[in-house]
């Protein structure tokens, strides 16, 4: 009986430090998410609240709140998190969550042409048409950036963003 125990408390640790690790992952990839958006130039956007949208499941958590209100020149962010397509088409960010893997490449095609900087952190998501991607490298987050989608999406991306991206896809 003892053993038994012992196996739980090992399982429940190792979860808890898994949670923590994942925690710390996204609460990175957030302030990443900020200065993707402080380093991209939309045109012609003269709103005055940038939408960054999640699409599926929200792994942030409570870290990406925090960009909530934060400014960029002078405009504001405001977090929107939703599973429905149409709402996409009034985001200028859109972060597509993993769980959202099996509708990204369709979302994808669609917003292709509007103004749109599109973020993700799964393996494919660059040959999808994402314009940047966080994946982990020696469990670090690292960047690679597409600026082809870029540039059909109308986007101007700093040159300072492109020399930190391990990739950049012309």
């Amino acid at each position: 009986m003892l053993c038994i125990g012992y196996t739980v408390f090992i399982s429940l640790s190792f979860q808890s430090d898994a949670l923590a690790r994942e925690l710390e992952e996204y609460k990175v990839k957030a302030a990443f998410v900020y200065n993707f958006m402080v380093f991209t130039r939309w045109p012609e956007y003269s709103g005055e609240t940038l939408n960054l949208c999640i699409f599926g499941t929200d792994y942030f958590k409570n870290e990406i709140d925090k960009l909530q209100n934060r400014s960029i020149g002078d405009h504001q962010i405001n977090i929107v998190r939703t599973h429905n397509f149409a709402e996409l088409e009034d985001c200028q960010t859109v972060f597509f969550s993993r769980s959202a893997q099996e509708e990204f490449a369709a979302v994808l095609e669609v917003l292709r042409t509007k103004h749109i900087l599109t973020l993700a952190d799964h393996p494919e998501a660059l040959d999808h048409g994402v314009v940047i991607n966080m994946v982990l490298s020696q469990d670090k987050v690292v960047f690679e950036i597409n600026l082809r989608e870029a540039r059909k999406s109308g986007l101007n991306l700093n040159a300072k963003l492109l020399n930190l991206a391990v990739k950049v896809v012309q």
